[in-house]
């Protein structure tokens, strides 16, 4: 009978003590980007989109899976857009820190360095890299959450080559996995928009005189330079050099949200009258507020490609709370899968790429096209895959 009310006692006192007691436990994510070199503005804003992105739920006491609560702690390691890099990360996140989730790559070359780890490991990345290889049945916990070249050039483009009378267009591209695979996209563009891609030079990334190669590509008398493909700071240069030697043409930039860096490297006068994508709408009250949010808490302007990794981040927390586990990478693969109508700050996100990858892991959202003028987008044109109007 006493051993009775003692048991009573002890089972009603670990009723009451186990919420307070329960432990907080940690799910370490992986930043994976490139913080050095021309590439910084990009990863910076992947790996302060995974962070705004924890933040929003430690502030809520962490990310409730299961009933199990988790402080979410984001490992960053800088892998200077090299792939050799990105694979020594890659085996610490994996093998020292055991992440099961890495926000990563920037680059194309880094992306594939590191799948065969990755992927073997069953360890979902979501990548920013643009090559079409990193998205296959064969790698299916690989996720991009940005829309690629291959997405939106063919809308930009007709748009472009409609609206400014352009024929012929010259472009420099990085000579790397990325630059081939941008130079082949674009160039099949704006073949099929009426134009044609007649000049066209390959480069070493830690170039920064342009000058040699601008002089050939003007002096074919081509319409229009394209920016895609180069990094913000390159792209920067290479926009002050065309114009320093007399280019008075369009310039074009047709993915890679880049507008404020090129502005900062090249200034307002050369950047005026400059047609960029852009995939923020300051129209959409959500993509302002994060917009202003990144501002506030890192005191330096936004990279547009930030808001894509901060929604592709918090679908990630959500497959985990629909899966009901962090460890179990094939559920949450599942549920991440199974996300549709998502409403991120850019706008309503829905997963894609079954046509031309063979997986529909590559996210779809809304995008425009702005001209630059005095340092500022104004959006002149709304699209979809099936055009700009």
């Amino acid at each position: 009978m006493r051993l009775t009310g003692i048991l009573a006692t002890v089972s009603v006192l670990a009723m009451v003590a186990s919420p307070a007691m329960a432990e907080e436990q940690t799910l370490k994510i992986g930043a994976l980007v490139t913080q050095s070199g021309a590439g910084a503005s990009w990863g910076n804003g992947m790996l302060r989109a995974a962070e705004l992105a924890a933040e929003d739920v430690n502030k809520d006491g962490g990310l409730d899976v299961g009933g199990t609560r988790y402080h979410v702690e984001v490992i960053a390691y800088d892998d200077a857009y090299k792939a050799n890099e990105a694979v020594t990360a890659a085996n610490r996140l994996v093998f020292e820190d055991k992440v099961k989730y890495i926000i990563g790559t920037v680059g194309s070359a880094p992306i594939l360095a590191i799948q065969p780890i990755t992927e073997e490991n069953k360890v979902i990345t979501m990548t920013l890299g643009f090559t079409a290889q990193a998205l296959s049945p064969e790698k299916p916990y690989t996720f991009r959450p940005n829309p690629t070249t291959a997405e939106v050039a063919q809308p930009q483009i007709d748009w472009l080559v409609e609206n400014q009378n352009i024929k012929t267009v010259g472009a420099l591209f990085p000579n790397d996995e990325t630059g081939e695979a941008i130079a082949e996209d674009i160039a099949a563009a704006y073949k099929k928009a009426g134009a044609e891609l007649t000049a066209k030079e390959f480069f070493e990334r830690d170039r920064v005189d342009f000058i040699p190669l601008l002089t050939r590509i003007v002096a074919q008398g081509v319409d229009a330079i394209e920016l895609d493909g180069n990094s913000p700071v390159t792209a920067g240069q290479i926009v002050q050099q065309a114009r320093d030697i007399g280019f008075e043409g369009v310039i074009i930039r047709t993915g890679g949200p880049a507008t404020q860096e090129i502005v900062n490297v090249a200034g307002k006068a050369a950047t005026n009258g400059m047609f960029v994508h852009s995939a923020f709408n300051p129209a959409i009250e959500t993509a302002t507020a994060y917009q202003q949010r990144y501002v506030d808490t890192y005191g330096d302007q936004m990279n547009g490609f930030s808001p894509f990794f901060y929604d592709g981040t918090k679908m990630l927390f959500k497959a985990m709370q629909e899966a009901g586990t962090v460890d179990d990478t094939e559920a949450v693969k599942t549920a991440l899968e199974n996300i549709s109508d998502y409403e991120g700050v850019l706008g309503t996100m829905n997963w894609t790429g079954e046509d031309r990858y063979g997986i529909a892991h590559q996210l779809d959202s809304p995008f425009y096209i702005a001209r630059v003028e005095d340092g500022n987008e104004e959006i002149v044109a709304s699209c979809t895959t099936s055009g700009c109007e």
